[in-house]
């Protein structure tokens, strides 16, 4: 019989996309601040109009994104909650019923990329709540690796240089608290 072991805390990423981009970011920045705390990285802004038209009708033209990194580590079993609590704020920010700005919310842990989502899917486990969670991208052979059924953005190569150095920021917080 295996060994029970203590859960690993992981780093929660946000990646909030939106048409208008800059101005969008600044006006939810502090609600994800007060909601997750402090903030310790943001990527550059990342296109996301090229990988899908599905978000247009809703939420313009022009998506772009950017990942966001909070300081502090959290339990993987607050996912399901995190993403209750981003779909509130994409309500609070909607205009006339549209949302002006998605947040996608998920982790790092060492080995893997985790999102939430909820929409069922064959890959996706459900985790409570309506909230199914999927491994996105797997950390195998020094980099993160996509699987078959990873959404296109994050296959791109300027995803996953982002997400690689918020896993590297994740390790140094991780030592730290397990020191």
């Amino acid at each position: 019989m295996g060994q029970i072991k203590k859960t690993e805390l992981v780093n929660l990423v946000i990646f909030v996309f939106s048409s208008y981009i800059e101005y969008r970011f600044t006006e939810v920045k502090p609600v994800l601040e007060k909601e997750f705390g402090s903030i310790d990285y943001t990527s550059r802004t990342l296109d996301f109009d090229k990988y899908t038209y599905f978000y247009n009708d809703e939420m313009g033209h022009k998506l772009q994104g950017k990942l966001v990194s909070f300081k502090r580590l959290i339990h993987p079993s607050q996912l399901a909650e995190i993403k209750l609590r981003t779909n509130e704020i994409e309500k609070d920010f909607a205009i006339e019923g549209k949302r002006k700005i998605n947040l996608d919310p998920g982790y790092i842990h060492h080995t893997q990329f985790v999102l939430a989502s909820t929409k069922h899917w064959a890959n996706r486990i459900y985790i409570g709540r309506g909230i199914n969670a999927e491994v996105t991208l797997m950390f195998l052979n020094g980099a993160f690796r996509p699987l078959e059924y990873t959404y296109p953005n994050y296959k791109d190569q300027e995803y996953i240089e982002e997400l690689t150095k918020i896993r590297e920021l994740y390790l140094k917080k991780r030592k730290e608290y397990y020191r």
